[in-house]
């Protein structure tokens, strides 16, 4: 007897071929049968009538910061809603493992600051009580919902291997062989790669670049050259996103010593103006020089530009500004006093519109801002208007109201940043360079910057406006980026495709409906009465782990069926594909 039978179904099988009617058969979490409507006739347990919906592999998401949220909130919302039934996480080098108590002790406000995870959630509801990484994946064995895998990150072992000194100084000889160890060791134990980044918009808990970024260029070449020993081992890397020719060289290099595809967080897609096309450019010509010399680099991609709100508690975003990340050194009541000051609100303000911010120069538009959340009963009138009509009603500049706003709201008020790139000439973009070899759809962040962004909804957004609203994709092209593209960079085994034989991680969605619902601030954070970004999935009918439904009609099954992914016996080794 069939566990479950899915008939009358339209399969897009993430192979890129056509859509076509089947019925699919799953038994012990596989699925041991494919055919034609109405051809199984072995009974099942339960059928699902699929009719009018499409049955899809599971979607795949390559960049997330699930490690922490798998301990309080092992669902892994809102991913699963919205169709992913595979996560990867430990990105950007911010693994929470290895660890000891001195290293837990950092690492905790590290991502508090850097990754806009609540503090009092990180301490209330992560035990942090592990030590190697192999113990971190053991505490999450059978009780996570969906298939999760963890890359090791380069600042979590530099901070325990050289403890205060990983700020500020390159290793000596000793630390690194002893960092070489532990990472290896890491990938032994099932760690699916080595993360690191060198971006400046990564500061600590005290503003301090975070630990990875004080490492030398031949440190970040002999930690990459670790993998290259361990099946199914991988490299990502987030660099600085000037991106000039020594940081493509970089990425190359990494590439080069791992004998591994390195990717590469995140290319944004912003508009098709001289400079947009000029900037993408810069950003692909990384992968150009790859294969030029035997490498590969990947670029993962947004869908959409992300609705990005910002606020002066975490400083993230703000703290690109040059001489803004003082500010954010100080503890949030020497902050406020801080911005009281008119002269130093006019040096933050001139410093934000200077040549040297020129690249910056959307963000620091105040009048556009839109006031998303508010604190004090007093401005919450002001939610959804913009900053700078409230500006002129109040008589006073932007900026001042911009600061008036924060101080008024404890830095907790925040603060929307226009969106461009929602035209149908930057989605034709977008469906362009979404199909070249060496882009790979997604960069969530999901689990992270929680406050922030919404871009955990890659998947149902791209059915939405990629597939349906602007028609740059075919629906058969755009399942094959949410499944078996991810599937093949991160060296998958058997994820990525509806076949017999393969684990039964299916999505049944509505192709006339399937859309991200409202982006709206939900409130179940433990330890804390902070929000969190959330968006709803429409038109998600099932997803289905390992065979086990988790989610039926917008409602999750608490069911935890989840398998902890470990590099060698779950993923394969993925080569170099040298082809100047």
């Amino acid at each position: 007897m069939l566990d479950l039978k899915l008939v009358n179904g339209t399969l897009v099988d993430g192979t890129g071929s056509a859509p076509r009617r089947a019925d699919l058969g799953v038994r012990d979490g596989r699925v041991v049968t494919i055919s034609e409507p109405g051809w199984i006739s072995e009974s099942a347990r339960e059928t699902i009538d699929a009719s009018a919906l499409c049955v899809a592999p599971g979607f795949i998401d390559t960049h997330t910061h699930y490690d922490a949220q798998a301990f309080w909130e092992p669902r892994l919302s809102p991913s699963c809603f919205h169709g992913v039934t595979t996560v990867i996480g430990g990105f950007c080098g911010f693994s929470i493992a290895p660890l000891s108590p001195d290293s837990a002790a950092y690492l905790g406000p590290m991502l508090a600051r850097v990754e806009g995870m609540p503090l009092a959630t990180l301490q209330s509801a992560v035990p942090w009580d592990w030590t190697s990484f192999g113990s971190f994946l053991d505490r999450l064995e059978g009780r996570i919902g969906l298939n999760a895998g963890f890359f090791v990150g380069h600042s979590a072992v530099r901070r325990l291997v050289m403890g205060e000194r990983a700020l500020g100084h390159w290793s000596s000889w000793a630390e690194l062989e002893r960092m070489k160890l532990l990472v290896g060791e890491s990938l032994r134990d099932g760690a699916l790669g080595f993360s690191t980044t060198v971006s400046t918009s990564h500061n600590d808990a005290d503003g301090n670049p975070v630990p990875s970024r004080h490492a030398s260029r031949d440190e970040l070449l002999a930690l990459a050259g670790v993998v290259r020993d361990y099946e199914g081992a991988g490299l990502e890397m987030v660099p600085n996103l000037d991106f000039d020719d020594e940081m493509a060289e970089l990425l190359v290099d990494m590439s080069l010593a791992g004998q591994r595809p390195i990717n590469w967080n995140v290319l944004g897609i912003n508009g098709t103006s001289p400079a947009d096309l000029a900037r993408i450019d810069k950003l692909m010509s990384a992968s150009r020089l790859a294969r030029q010399r035997g490498a590969r680099v990947v670029a993962l991609v947004n869908v959409t530009r992300p609705s990005l709100r910002i606020n002066f508690m975490s400083g993230f975003v703000f703290d690109t500004f040059p001489d803004w990340p003082a500010l954010f050194r100080l503890a949030p009541a020497q902050r406020i006093e801080k911005l009281r000051d008119p002269v130093y609100r006019r040096f933050l303000e001139e410093r934000a519109t200077s040549e040297a911010a020129s690249r910056l120069a959307l963000r620091a538009r105040w009048h556009t801002y839109t006031i998303v959340d508010v604190f004090d009963a007093q401005n919450k009138r002001h939610e959804g208007r913009k900053l700078g009509e409230v500006a002129q009603e109040l008589g006073k500049t932007p900026f001042d109201t911009l600061i008036d706003l924060a101080i008024a709201g404890d830095l907790k008020t925040s603060f929307m940043i226009p969106t461009p790139g929602e035209d149908a000439q930057t989605y034709a973009l977008r469906g362009r360079i979404w199909q070249e070899e060496d882009i790979v759809v997604g960069a969530s962040d999901a689990g992270a910057h929680i406050d922030m962004i919404d871009t955990f909804a890659f998947s149902t957004q791209l059915l939405q406006k990629g597939v349906r609203e602007y028609g740059v994709i075919s629906l058969e092209a755009a399942v094959r980026l949410l499944t078996s593209v991810p599937a093949a960079l991160m060296g998958l085994r058997e994820r990525g495709q509806v076949r017999v034989g393969w684990p039964a991680d299916l999505v049944l969605f509505d192709p006339a409906t399937v859309a991200c619902g409202p982006v709206h601030t939900r409130y179940d954070l433990p330890g804390t009465d902070a929000g969190r970004v959330y968006a709803d999935a429409i038109g998600v009918h099932a997803v289905l782990v390992n065979g086990t439904v988790i989610v039926r009609d917008g409602q999750h099954t608490d069911a935890m069926p989840g398998t902890v992914l470990r590099s060698g016996r779950d993923t394969a080794t993925v080569p170099l594909v040298a082809t100047p």
